[in-house]
């Protein structure tokens, strides 16, 4: 006999996908009911539909008293990740858009690319980059405007330049593409019309992105973008407590926008954001940045390094990171003996075992995407970079746990790309980070962190980034890639070389890091958008 009544059914099927099966979707349409509806089900023996008609159903405002009950009086943070939004953020810094993106846990982040978009066009006239209050309001706005006008200008006038220029360098004859056959064959053995503009689209695109790489160093980090965020409740909050907090005011307004917004669709998730319990976080948050400015001041005066790429800070010895990771290897099967017992029956292991047994995992694995098991997360890597700031971008995204930076800054020198060179623009190149550091220094006197919208993506910027062998593993496989950007396929080798010199058989997990150089990066990559075009066409 069924659970519920023919009239019941009725009403059930307009807020889950089905009424009889043990699996099914919850479509009821406010946010809030459903991350309660998850909740309440787990404090009852009731089942969730029974849970709707008896509770849900009779008190409409029954979503968000559980949520003021649980979140507000008794501080169950959990509960707010019951809650789904995703907003879109158009018009904000590079600034900006990396401290929201600095959140690792429970947000999901898609933004604008600045190899696939130009940034030439202007809107009502003005080039799009942010005009930061506080810069404006100063004696040195005109040259604030004067510097990142600049940047655009030498920018949009060589984009065509650089594409002509990569196309003499690197001709579409001299390229491979796949026929109507599935081979791939020169670019002049196409015979087939689509094959030939397929080819041509995929070629002109990576020329393009190639381009828009090159000359993106030349961009202020005031350069507007748009992101777009999916997430949880409980991460918007912290996120929102993150920007309430911040000293710059385009971060605090858009706190301010993104909670009103907010409030539409997860309104309950997110009340603690800028309430009591919300500033006293924000107070905290401050405190901790001025206590360490301050032991900043007090103890630290060491003459400042600019002339490395990256560093292996902080390791474990072979021999220790191999005894932690064969032991965690060992204990998923190890069925009723502790991780203490055989810990201490790997370290009577000798070397060649731990390393027979390394290799046996180093072999199973086929390609990239065959992650190694999560016993490899048993060691840590601490690395310091000092990267162009636009190569950091790429990184950043990897969204490592452990991921700390300093202020964007002119103090570390920049990058210039070769083609930069050869095209002949270096004059204009290197001018743009000069009128950029003469108002940098100008500005980070009185409002340093204002003064960080001036920097060019060009500029040198330091971080350190701590993550394990398994992480490691992803992120130096995936940014070593023939269709990766030069900038970062060079950091990843370097750190892959550092790895393997202090780990020589660990690495070995590594097993498909790509050491090569390539000058068409993207073309690889256009390809497969291209099949997935034609089979999606199809």
């Amino acid at each position: 006999m069924s659970e519920f009544s023919d009239s019941e059914k009725e009403i059930l099927s307009k807020h889950f996908s089905n009424v009889k099966d043990s699996v099914f979707a919850i479509i009821t349409p406010r946010q809030v009911d459903r991350g309660a509806l998850m909740s309440r089900y787990s404090r009852t023996d009731k089942s969730m539909r029974r849970i709707f008609l008896d509770e849900f159903l009779q008190n409409e405002n029954r979503g968000e008293e559980f949520y003021n009950r649980v979140l507000l009086e008794y501080g169950d943070d959990s509960v707010a990740e019951l809650g789904e939004a995703q907003i879109a953020i158009e018009g904000l810094s590079n600034i900006a858009v990396k401290k929201i993106e600095d959140r690792r846990i429970g947000l999901s982040y898609l933004e604008k690319s600045s190899r696939y978009v130009a940034w030439d066009k202007k809107v009502n006239g003005e080039y799009k980059f942010f005009k930061e209050p506080d810069i404006m309001n100063s004696k040195y706005a005109d040259k604030y405007l004067e510097s990142c006008n600049f940047d655009f200008d030498v920018y949009s006038k060589n984009i065509q330049q650089m594409i002509t220029y990569i196309k003499e360098r690197d001709p579409i004859d001299n390229q491979k593409f796949k026929n109507s056959d599935g081979i791939e064959v020169p670019f002049s053995r196409l015979s087939n019309e689509e094959d030939i503009k397929s080819a041509t689209r995929i070629y002109n695109a990576t020329i393009k992105a190639k381009a828009l790489d090159t000359l993106r160093g030349i961009l202020p980090a005031s350069t507007l973008t748009n992101v777009g965020i999916t997430g949880n409740g409980r991460a918007f909050e912290y996120l929102l407590t993150i920007l309430y907090s911040s000293g710059l005011k385009e971060e605090r307004i858009l706190a301010a926008k993104i909670h009103h917004e907010l409030d539409t669709t997860i309104k309950s998730f997110v009340k603690r954001a800028d309430d009591r319990h919300g500033k006293a976080l924000q107070k905290y948050l401050n405190d901790i940045k001025t206590t360490s400015i301050s032991l900043n001041k007090k103890y630290l005066k060491i003459k400042k390094n600019c002339d490395f790429l990256v560093n292996l800070v902080n390791y474990d010895s072979e021999k220790q990171a191999e005894e932690k990771i064969v032991s965690a290897i060992l204990y998923e099967q190890a069925q009723g003996i502790s991780y203490k017992s055989i810990i201490t029956k790997v370290k009577k292991m000798g070397p060649a075992t731990r390393k027979k047994i390394i290799q046996s995992f180093a072999h199973l694995r086929q390609n990239r995407r065959h992650r190694p098991p999560r016993a490899f997360e048993m060691t840590e890597y601490t690395f310091d970079f000092l990267t162009n700031f636009g190569m950091f971008r790429d990184l950043h995204r990897h969204r490592v746990l452990t991921l700390e930076r300093q202020l964007l800054t002119t103090e570390h020198g920049f990058c210039i790309p070769e083609e930069i060179m050869t095209v002949g623009i270096k004059k204009d190149f290197k001018d743009c980070m000069y009128k950029s550091k003469e108002v940098f220094d100008l500005l980070c006197q009185k409002i340093p962190e204002q003064a960080q919208y001036v920097v060019n993506f060009a500029y040198n910027y330091p971080f350190f980034m701590r993550l394990n062998l398994r992480e490691a593993t992803h992120l130096i496989e995936l940014r070593t890639v023939p269709q990766g950007h030069s900038d970062y396929r060079k950091v990843s080798q370097n750190m892959f070389k550092l790895i393997k010199k202090v780990h020589p058989n660990l690495s070995s997990i590594i097993k498909f890091v790509d050491l090569n150089e390539y000058k068409l990066e993207r073309l690889e990559a256009e390809k497969r958008i291209e099949e997935k075009r034609k089979k999606f066409e199809n």
